[in-house]
């Protein structure tokens, strides 16, 4: 797929929000921080890629979708209607939607990694579940939750129940998976670089771009392709743009910026 990159614009990228934890009261602090990026990158975003676990939960039943995240979702819808591009991939987390955001926001959707190319340079961009080497618990998990079969089960289950008990394995997986999740585990160790350079082996990309790590991460594969991953909005409020030259990874709080340093040494 194929993105123009007008003069003087750029292109953003974001992910692991987790809208919804610990609490609503934080979750709401972080949506405002979220509208606030929204409202710095308008002027001069040609396109806004959201890679993954934008909330902690998300389930679409056939009338119903989670209630909250009112203001991020009229501000994607206001951003798409002024021409700004948007793209969307289920993350770990929210991976259960089926047409809400096509239908009410105009914004396209993607359930795999895809790739696309934006100006001269060429992007394979997903949110990283799955991928690479080990972590066959959660792959077969993937599959069952993937399952068309076990969503219609789940849709059965009254949203006040069912979202409830999403919402308490959420937190479950939180708590088992989110101490390993916040160092940097070198990068022969780091699983989505790994992946990363065997794709590589078969065809050439100058940006792999990905989310769930939850660590900002910069790393050269070769000479001219490198491995971004976008860290998250919990601890570190970090994002990448990409001015149509280069990738930059950045950071909207200096808190998070501060916190990925410490982070990003070795364990």
């Amino acid at each position: 797929m194929e993105i123009q990159l007008p003069a003087n614009k750029k292109v953003y990228f974001a992910s692991d929000f987790h809208l919804g934890v610990p609490d609503p009261a934080a979750s709401r602090e972080r949506e405002k921080l979220l509208l606030q990026w929204f409202d710095q990158i308008e002027a001069d975003a040609a396109h806004i890629f959201l890679v993954g676990d934008i909330f902690d939960f998300w389930f679409e039943y056939k009338h119903v979708i989670p209630k909250g995240y009112t203001r991020v979702l009229g501000r994607l819808a206001s951003l798409r209607d002024k021409g700004i591009g948007i793209s969307v991939f289920i993350g770990n987390h929210d991976m259960w939607m089926d047409g809400y955001f096509e239908d009410e926001l105009d914004i396209p959707v993607y359930y795999e990694p895809q790739t696309f190319t934006i100006g001269s340079k060429r992007f394979y961009i997903g949110h990283g579940d799955g991928l690479g080497p080990g972590d066959h618990g959660y792959k077969f998990l993937k599959k069952v939750f993937r399952n068309p079969v076990c969503r219609w089960l789940f849709s059965a289950i009254h949203p006040s129940w069912g979202i409830a008990l999403a919402n308490y394995f959420s937190r479950k997986s939180r708590a088992a998976t989110g101490q390993e999740l916040e160092h940097f585990l070198g990068e022969e160790n780091e699983w989505l670089a790994i992946y990363s350079k065997e794709v590589l082996q078969k065809e050439h990309f100058d940006y792999f771009i990905f989310g769930h790590r939850h660590l900002p991460l910069d790393i050269q594969l070769k000479d001219n392709s490198r491995y971004i991953n976008l860290g998250d909005w919990i601890n570190y409020f970090s994002y990448a743009e990409f001015d149509g030259r280069k990738v930059d990874l950045r950071f909207f709080t200096e808190a998070g910026k501060k916190a990925a340093d410490q982070a990003s040494k070795i364990s």
